[in-house]
């Protein structure tokens, strides 16, 4: 991705909650690679993601104009819930890494739910309970 002016602050500089909008692209765009929009996740299961938990680091600024490549690594697959490593580089520098907790919920009441069927499919994972961590 660019970074464009509206990415940045008066210096020129990404300003740095622009990092979680990043990051959340780069899981949309992670499930939408597996056949899993969050759309069709919402249409289908009836469900969403919430972040229910957040860590970041940042390291180096990103400034205007810069290319940067935004990745995501699973690190926690639970019943209900995604952990990713995340990071953004420009080049081979890396400029912030994040955990980020991703919780399944119902999309009208927000209580939890388990990982659908589809994603966990895609994901290769055993779709039996015992698979999974009974941890939210």
């Amino acid at each position: 991705m660019r970074v464009y002016y509206e990415d940045t602050d008066a210096a020129g500089i990404v300003y740095y909650a622009n990092y979680l909008k990043f990051f959340e692209r780069c899981r949309t765009e992670w499930l939408r690679a597996l056949g899993c929009s969050q759309v069709e996740l919402a249409a289908a299961a009836g469900i969403q993601f919430v972040v229910s938990g957040l860590q970041v680091e940042y390291r180096q600024p990103a400034r205007l104009d810069d290319e940067l490549r935004v990745e995501a690594r699973i690190v926690e697959l639970r019943r209900a819930s995604l952990s990713f490593d995340q990071r953004t580089l420009r080049g081979a520098t890396v400029l912030a890494t994040a955990r980020v907790k991703v919780a399944a919920v119902e999309i009208r009441t927000l209580a939890p739910v388990r990982l659908p069927a589809i994603l966990l499919v895609a994901l290769g994972t055993p779709q039996r309970s015992s698979a999974l961590d009974p941890a939210i």
